[in-house]
């Protein structure tokens, strides 16, 4: 395993990790440069290619924390913050999920979804970009982000904690194969 042929695949898809926990896009990009780094420094430490994925976002999950802790925004243990104590086997089984129901959703919705919420686009750029109004834009990401919601239910059973964390997903019937 080499990094120039894992970055490039997971890159886009660690940056909206990030996204997701980090709300300044310059600190998002200093983390994802810093998450680069202990990538290629620990990728020959890791003996089962098929533990890449939750080794990469278990590598970004502890440089948040880190960043965190240097910069006194967490008051509270890490493992007391909401977004670790998901279940990342529940969390990497949806994961291959997601993209196919997006694509299942309208055209407009899906390129918007996977613009912002796959390969990390700020929603900003997107309305700039599609020349739209950012509070229309909010708008539509909430809305589309209900359809896939909604797509997700039609198919499969999702438990979830007192957090709102996903803790379980079974799949409602065979005849549901999205993913």
């Amino acid at each position: 395993m080499q990094i120039e042929d894992i970055w490039p695949k997971y890159r886009a898809r660690l940056k909206a990790f990030l996204h997701s926990r980090v709300s300044n896009a310059a600190d998002v990009d200093d983390l994802l440069q810093e998450i680069s780094v202990k990538v290629f420094t620990g990728l020959p430490d890791l003996k089962d290619p098929a533990r890449l994925q939750p080794w990469l976002f278990q590598t970004a999950d502890r440089t948040i924390i880190d960043y965190y802790r240097k910069s006194g925004r967490a008051q509270a243990h890490p493992d007391d913050l909401w977004y670790h104590r998901d279940n990342p086997e529940t969390r990497q089984d949806l994961e291959g999920c997601v993209e196919p129901f997006i694509r299942g959703l309208p055209a407009e919705t899906a390129d918007m979804l996977m613009a912002i919420d796959i390969n990390g686009m700020s929603q900003r750029d997107y309305a700039q970009a599609h020349g739209l109004s950012y509070s229309t834009l909010k708008s539509r990401v909430q809305k589309g982000r209900a359809e896939l919601r909604t797509a997700f239910e039609d198919c499969c059973n999702i438990s979830m904690d007192v957090r709102g964390n996903i803790s379980d997903v079974q799949e409602k019937s065979a005849n549901c194969k999205k993913c």
